[in-house]
């Protein structure tokens, strides 16, 4: 993977949150059949339309309106409260803000303002007891530069809606393991002084890069490379330490920094905020360490140097069609319809979804993206809480770019990078489209159509069974909620997917350009895929929380193991036989349920709650395990990252549910490896975990060597990683069964009797197909408001990628 250097300036810093008055959705498509009847889509929604023919059920059904049975307490701030307490804020003498777009280095600022998710003891108290909704605080993280020792402060501020005399503000400490007033080290508070000292020597070496290259690195439009540096920079001995690289610019726009390294680095010291101390240490080239700048050039310019190749744009690097079409690929591939409308609701204020047996609300947030809360199968809660925590990209390399790589990638923020879906690509093109906003520099961004719902046939049935007589198959159709993040160069797609056998799948795929190593001497780190690229090695390592409740919050974690045994019973003659038995066992305490997915999936690892049984019995409960690959990081006490990332060491990990812990990573652990703002260690205190409120915290992720078939981009079918919860005991019959999209064909003499189970025979919808492509134009940028001055009547389109 490869992000965007901080130096110049990284990306502003944002928050998103789910907005329904920031932006209208796209207005209702009309298209028509061709007897010239108008057929009117509805909003959110795209592809191919379908109507009314006599009495069939067909049409553009858009999804009902359901009203949600009470308010999403984790949809995000209002845009009267967002601006109310950025308004609030700039009162504040003592925080002394300036608007950021007038802001230097050495001025204090407001990075992110979001809701406070509340915490899950007060939700429990209103949506189970109808208690008061727990008061509404905005999270405000500040930059605070006004200072030899900047930091970023994590501040409340509330009860909200601002009122005089009763709003305050107070610094966030409680959920983090590291009581500081909720402050951490700002490492890039000199941002753009840390481009101009690497400009400026940039063009201290303009003879060396023209000999090596041909080519410059100033600072200025016409440079044909740019000087990137590693995440996260070094932190040891109190010095802050940073490798850098010199990286060609692609000669046709294309987005391939990340794999043209030119194969020199050097190292800097940037301690303090006094660049006028900044110094060079040492320079490295082909295997070889200089430690000035005047040794380097000397050995340039001796007869006989080695300069290494470089790797120069062509279509190996292309994401553009080119190469031989594949036999009837410029036919119409298959298309998904769906001839009914959407068959689930969604309460587009409240962002609350029912899907036959299902029901949830969706959230939002800058460091992590959408998140699903008060997840219910049958009218039961089964989980509190759903969504991504971290993701970590941890590489390897005898270089001291690739070696020293580490990426924490919620500090650069998911919710920011929910760019657009494409329709048809990305999703059906029937799918409903919802918007994810977020706030920048006083402004709140709206991301159109950046999360998507959709229903789908599964390509196999979700029960079948023939006999001699007949044959019984039943549909297995599931709905997903999907959205994409594009942090840097690569394109991370997450799906929550529901069964209607009750199993809820997580998956996250990865595509997009790798980060490649200069190919030098490295083949103990990845393959040769390239003229003078290396695959670097790395694991990807995503953490996601899934917080339990099991038929109310006392659960308990079972496992359930197939162990082979030597067994005599009553029947076999005293003779021993070789066979195998199930091994139960409670894991009763937090410092026993850190472990790895068993060896030939042996054992079962389910969540239940001891205390509802079902009649025969057995527990009620839900079995997790993975889906496909999984990873926990393979490195062992990790130079580059410490602590920061102690959630990555093992595939699945338990704990009792805190208020003070709802997150397993701080978006800014990368600024304090050693000692974090939030040190997942510290969550595991030998607390009991017999039927109590539980937290599961498991990591997807890959182990990914890149060969050349990941050039130009990684595919998502090969970088995928999923986990399922399935029923466990907690139903009393195969939910197969329910569904009326079944049939039993019974064999009579030659033909067969069909039984439909209820479906509709007879109606057929005729269908007006568009291709997708015909509606891409429509994709559009992000949609802005301004929130201080406040000005919601003026909104205005604006991208922003993640270079600002």
């Amino acid at each position: 993977m490869f992000r965007s250097a901080r130096f110049p300036v990284l990306a502003l810093y944002l928050v998103g949150f789910l907005s329904t008055s920031v932006c209208a959705a796209p207005q209702p498509v009309h298209s028509y059949d061709p007897a010239g009847r108008s057929k009117k889509g509805h909003v959110g929604r795209r592809g191919a339309k379908y109507w009314q023919n006599g009495t069939a059920n067909c049409g553009t059904q858009a999804p009902l309106a359901n009203p949600a049975p009470y308010s999403n307490i984790w949809g995000g701030l209002s845009d009267v409260e967002a601006a109310g307490a950025v308004e609030w804020l700039f009162q504040q003498a003592e925080l002394n803000l300036t608007v950021s777009e007038s802001s230097s280095e050495w001025d204090n600022s407001i990075l992110l303002v979001e809701l406070m998710i509340p915490n899950k003891t007060d939700v429990l108290a209103y949506i189970d007891r109808r208690e008061p909704a727990p008061a509404r605080y905005a999270h405000v993280v500040l930059n605070v530069r006004a200072t030899e020792n900047p930091h970023y402060a994590d501040i409340l501020v509330g009860p909200l809606p601002v009122q005089n005399g009763t709003t305050k503000w107070v610094p966030l400490e409680y959920t983090y393991t590291r009581k500081t007033q909720g402050r951490v080290r700002n490492l890039d508070a000199d941002s753009l002084q840390q481009r101009t000292f690497v400009n400026n020597l940039g063009a201290e070496i303009q003879d060396i890069t023209l000999g090596l290259w041909n080519m410059t690195v100033m600072g200025l439009a016409n440079d044909t490379m740019f000087i990137w540096a590693v995440d996260p920079v070094g932190q040891d001995d109190g010095r802050v330490t940073v490798w850098f690289t010199f990286i060609k610019i692609s000669d046709k726009g294309w987005d391939t920094n990340s794999i043209m390294p030119a194969g020199l680095y050097f190292v800097a010291d940037l301690t303090g905020r006094d660049s006028s101390k900044w110094s060079v240490n040492g320079w490295l080239y082909n295997d070889i360490f200089y430690n000035t700048i005047e040794d380097f050039r000397a050995a340039v310019n001796t007869p006989g140097f080695e300069k290494l190749p470089f790797n120069i744009d062509g279509e190996w690097d292309s994401v553009d069609h080119q190469g031989s079409t594949p036999p009837q690929d410029t036919r119409t591939p298959p298309a998904a319809i769906a001839p009914g409308g959407d068959r689930y609701s969604v309460d587009v204020v409240q962002k609350y979804i029912e899907w036959m047996d299902f029901s949830f609300y969706v959230g939002f947030s800058r460091d992590t993206g959408m998140a699903l809360y008060d997840i219910k199968y049958k009218g039961e809660r089964v989980l509190y809480e759903l969504g991504l925590q971290e993701a970590l990209a941890h590489y390897a390399g005898n270089d001291p770019i690739q070696s020293g790589t580490a990426y924490l990638d919620s500090f650069y923020g998911f919710g920011p990078y929910a760019f657009e879906l494409v329709q048809g690509y990305d999703c059906p093109s029937y799918a409903t489209y919802l918007n994810s906003s977020f706030y920048v520099s006083e402004t709140t961004h709206t991301h159109v159509n950046s999360i998507c719902l959709f229903e789908f046939d599964a390509d196999y049935p979700m029960a079948r069974h023939s006999t001699a007589d007949n044959v019984m198959v039943s549909k297995n159709i599931y709905f997903t909620i999907r959205s994409v993040s594009t942090i840097g160069n690569y394109d991370y797609m997450f799906s929550y997917s529901f069964y209607m056998d009750g199993s809820i799948n997580v998956e996250v795929r990865a595509s997009g350009y790798i980060q490649g190593a200069f190919y030098a001497n490295n083949e103990d780190y990845g393959f040769h895929i390239h003229d003078a690229l290396s695959g670097s090695m790395h694991d990807h390592v995503l953490n996601i929380k899934a917080d339990f409740d099991i038929a109310g919050t006392a659960n308990t974690v079972r496992t359930i193991s197939n162990v082979a045994t030597q067994e005599t019973y009553p029947w076999s003659f005293n003779k021993t036989r070789n066979t195998m038995k199930l091994s139960r066992a409670d894991i009763t305490n937090e410092d026993h349920s850190r472990f790895n997915w068993a060896a030939n999936g042996l054992t079962q690892v389910v969540i239940a709650n001891k205390n509802s049984t079902n009649k025969f019995g057995e527990a009620r409960g839900y079995r997790v395990a993975p889906l496909s690959g999984t990873a926990h990081l393979t490195v062992e006490d990790s130079s580059s990252i410490a602590n920061a990332a102690n959630w990555a060491n093992h595939d699945v990990q338990i704990t009792r549910q805190h208020d003070t812990e709802p997150r397993s990573a701080h978006a800014y652990n990368s600024q304090d490896v050693a000692d974090p703002v939030i040190d997942f260690n510290a969550f595991f205190n030998s607390e009991s975990l017999d039927q109590e409120d539980l937290v599961m915290w498991f990591n997807l992720g890959m182990h990914h060597v890149p060969h050349t078939g990941d050039l130009p981009n990684t595919v998502f079918t090969a970088a995928h990683s999923g986990i399922q919860f399935t029923p466990h005991n907690y139903l009393l019959g195969d939910p197969s069964k329910e569904t009326v999209n079944m049939v039993r064909l019974t064999y009579e003499g030659g033909s067969a009797v069909v039984e439909r189970y209820g479906q509709s025979e007879g109606d057929t919808c005729p269908l007006e197909y568009s291709p997708v492509e015909g509606y891409l134009e429509g994709y559009i940028g992000d949609v802005v408001i301004r929130k201080y001055p406040f000005n919601p009547n003026e909104p205005f389109i604006q991208t922003n990628g993640i270079g600002g």
